[in-house]
């Protein structure tokens, strides 16, 4: 199992530091989360949810669909986020960049102050997250993470997203159960050695909530459905063999399914809830946010970091 763990959180790592040497202005988007997904599979994983590429006010849940025209433009704030399995053991990281080429945006479109505060942002969700893991150890409280999470981004003169969370992980399941908080909460749940978990500030300085957009590009498979639909069926069987209780995108499906035929079974999926939709999120107040993540395993003294 640790071994495992471990090797999942080593192609994270390798992942994310190659795809961020691709972000630049003009870039697609679908090719990015397609370099993250491929080069995740020829290092020995499989992703364990689709690559999250969200920008500025988009918070998370974003990842391309089949066909998607978006690009990355110079001062966009990117959040990367990507998660690995083997064997079904997760790693699950993120970190934020700052697009090159900001420096040259006319003052009046962009600005280099606003730039000075992005930067200033990423370094705040940054910050927050290293401050949280130097104290993670076995016994301690969630409601002691979270405190240290906020005061640190509040020290950098933002907020907390207070309605995003880190999270345990297990065995084929993302979100197991604990929920990691980025606030000052009550919550006196304590660690326990073997715990893992992803760790994951988010910065902002907007209201600190994010909301529901209508997009949903991201889904996961609940339980069986009796279908009418003999290819509803057959959507929902190879959902459920070849992902199991992990996150997927509809992306992945289309190599084996008839797109108009796909769309249709899968709003009947989610309908019968079958499969469950993600919706990308956005600030609530349209501010940009930055993000950064680490999966840790909790030790007696202290907690391995798998994905550095």
């Amino acid at each position: 199992m640790i071994e495992s763990y471990e090797k999942a959180g080593k192609i994270v790592s390798q992942v994310r530091s190659d795809a961020l040497k691709l972000i630049k202005n003009g870039l697609p988007v679908i090719d990015l989360v397609n370099f993250v997904e491929t080069q995740i599979i020829e290092k020995g994983g499989y992703p364990a949810f689709p690559c999250n590429v969200s920008i500025n006010e988009v918070t998370a849940h974003y990842t391309s669909p089949a066909g998607d025209n978006l690009t990355i433009n110079s001062g966009d704030l990117v959040k990367l986020d990507l998660g690995a399995q083997v064997n079904g053991f997760i790693a699950d990281s993120a970190t934020s960049v700052l697009v090159d080429g900001y420096q040259d945006l006319p003052t009046n479109d962009y600005g280099e102050e606003l730039a000075e505060k992005n930067l200033k942002m990423i370094d705040a969700s940054r910050e927050a997250l290293n401050n949280a893991l130097s104290i993670i150890k076995k016994g301690v409280e969630l409601q002691e993470i979270g405190k240290v999470v906020e005061e640190t981004i509040n020290s950098f003169g933002f907020v907390p997203v207070a309605n995003l969370t880190g999270h345990s992980m297990d065995q084929w399941i993302l979100h197991s159960g604990l929920s990691i908080p980025n606030i000052s909460e009550r919550n006196s749940h304590k660690l326990e050695e073997g715990d893992v978990l992803a760790i994951e500030p988010f910065a902002t300085d907007g209201v600190g909530y994010v909301t529901d957009m209508p997009q949903t590009y991201i889904f996961k498979f609940l339980r069986d459905r009796p279908m009418r639909m003999l290819h509803a069926k057959k959507v929902l069987n190879q959902i459920k063999t070849e992902y199991k209780m992990l996150p997927f995108s509809q992306r992945w499906l289309i190599d084996s399914f008839e797109e108009k035929r796909l769309n249709a079974s899968m709003r009947l999926l989610i309908k019968s809830r079958a499969i469950y939709p993600y919706h990308v999120l956005r600030e609530k107040s349209g501010a940009w946010v930055s993000q950064a993540e680490h999966t840790v395993i909790v030790e007696k003294e202290g907690c391995q970091i798998i994905t550095e």
